[in-house]
């Protein structure tokens, strides 16, 4: 174990989360060093070719009065869905580890940045809670996937060179078309042999099992899940202002470094990750003394099952797409689509399901396309195109 590397870890930071609840594997540069790429100039850029998403960044502005508003409403109305499903993966968690990890060889939590810090603060404070009926020794930290760039191999040596005897799980938010899915299986096959040095660590559920753990997993890839649901979930709503003030991740060559970052402080006072997490920590915590609650042993799944694959491509043929990365399923990657990428149609369920409103509001602001294609694409719950642009 590299002294030097324990070092470096301990010099990392959590954003605007605690210290306790997640240690952030990431460059932090300042934000007036990264050039702003205007969303039209950056979204030719990458359909074009001519760079890739990873190497541009369009800086976030503080959300709107009527996102916020919207931001609010799905907070009310998931609080108590995502603290019990937060329950029930920790005491998923429990039953799979308990008898295997301890404070010396602990849980490695490592969230996929952005979209998975939420979900693995709100795990690691569930695991944390002594009072809990899954309570575990647990480390938390946030590594950077980009897609057709993968995991950052650096971050993740770090982590091993740490904890070299503890099992490793992924932590996302939701899965839509199940694409980092396989950018993390593409990341993790040099460790995919019983042969190498760390193939307990990553592989600790058998050859080719990716432990990936999920909120929402409608593409059907994730190892555990809480759900199979598009649902409204209160953090995809929002970007960095629910994610620590971390921006969207900036790709290092390995040899260069770590995955590089942008921390907004500029918006710290719209910021609502800590609030986030303490609201639903607390109803988690409520949730448990209930007379009622009893937390559930959720499955798993050695390999993914690919549910939705069939609508995706169905979707592709329909509309003549042929990059699949201008297809983005799920409510939170169409809403984030529509706030950072340049749309050209939305596709919904239904004409008034509330976990859309925020949706179809944004669609009637940039007069952006709406067209209700019913049980066809469930159980998504909206689909965004992006534009094409030649």
């Amino acid at each position: 174990m590299s002294h030097a590397n324990i070092q470096a870890l301990d010099q990392f930071g959590s954003g605007s989360y605690l210290p306790s609840d997640v240690t952030v594997l990431l460059d932090i540069v300042d934000k007036d060093a990264v050039a702003d790429v205007p969303v039209n100039q950056k979204e030719a850029l990458i359909q074009s070719g001519q760079r890739h998403y990873s190497d541009m960044l369009t800086l976030e502005r503080a959300p709107t009065a009527m996102h916020e508003q919207l931001y609010q409403q799905a907070l009310i109305a998931g609080t108590d869905r995502m603290a019990s499903d937060i329950a029930n993966l920790a005491y998923t968690l429990y039953d799979i580890f308990a008898d295997t990890v301890s404070r010396e060889q602990p849980l490695i939590l490592v969230s996929l940045v952005r979209a998975g810090l939420p979900i693995g603060v709100l795990l690691q404070r569930a695991l944390a809670d002594v009072d809990s009926s899954y309570a575990l020794p647990s480390v938390h930290y946030g590594v950077s996937i980009i897609r057709d760039r993968g995991l950052d191999a650096v971050a993740l040596q770090l982590i091993l060179d740490r904890h070299p005897d503890s099992p490793i799980v992924f932590v996302d938010g939701w899965t839509g078309k199940g694409a980092i899915y396989q950018e993390l299986t593409r990341s993790l096959e040099p460790f995919n042999e019983t042969s190498h040095a760390h193939f307990a660590s990553v592989f600790h559920q058998g050859q080719d099992v990716i432990p990936l753990l999920t909120l929402a997993d409608p593409a059907g890839v994730a190892w555990l899940a809480a759900s199979e649901d598009d649902w409204l979930i209160p953090s995809g709503l929002l970007n960095s202002t629910v994610s620590g003030l971390i921006s969207r991740s900036l790709y290092t060559e390995p040899q260069a470094g770590l995955h590089r970052s942008v921390f907004y402080d500029n918006l710290v006072a719209a910021d609502h990750s800590l609030a986030l997490i303490e609201r639903i920590d607390a109803a988690r915590q409520q949730w448990d003394k209930s007379s009622t609650a009893t937390p559930n042993l959720l499955p798993t799944f050695a390999q993914p099952r690919y549910n939705t694959q069939s609508i995706i491509d169905s979707i592709a043929v329909a509309y003549n797409v042929v990059n699949m990365n201008r297809i983005k399923p799920t409510i939170a990657e169409a809403t984030r689509a529509i706030l950072r990428r340049q749309p050209e149609h939305v596709l919904l369920a239904a004409t008034d399901h509330p976990d859309t409103q925020l949706l179809r509001h944004l669609c009637e602001q940039q007069k952006i396309e709406m067209t209700v294609l019913g049980a066809k694409i469930l159980p998504y719950q909206a689909i965004t195109l992006i534009k094409k642009r030649s």
